[in-house]
């Protein structure tokens, strides 16, 4: 039980949070807490009651919110 936890993979963690708050951090320093609404194998991320800050400042507030993952 204990070895095929430690076994999954990154998407069966992730599924594990969908509906819950997350926090998405950019390289650029910006990040969205927001309710994981879905995501898809490029990571691109959809939020929901998402908020943005900026360097740890909160700066705005949207109801949904796309980040476009890296591919």
């Amino acid at each position: 039980q204990q070895q095929k936890q430690n076994s999954r993979s990154p998407t069966d963690f992730l599924n594990t949070v969908l509906g819950q708050r997350v926090v998405v951090k950019l390289n650029s320093g910006i990040n969205y807490r927001g309710v994981l609404a879905c995501l898809d194998g490029y990571m691109n991320i959809a939020l929901e009651n998402t908020e943005e800050y900026v360097d740890g400042v909160f700066k705005n507030r949207y109801g949904d919110t796309f980040i476009r993952g890296n591919n």
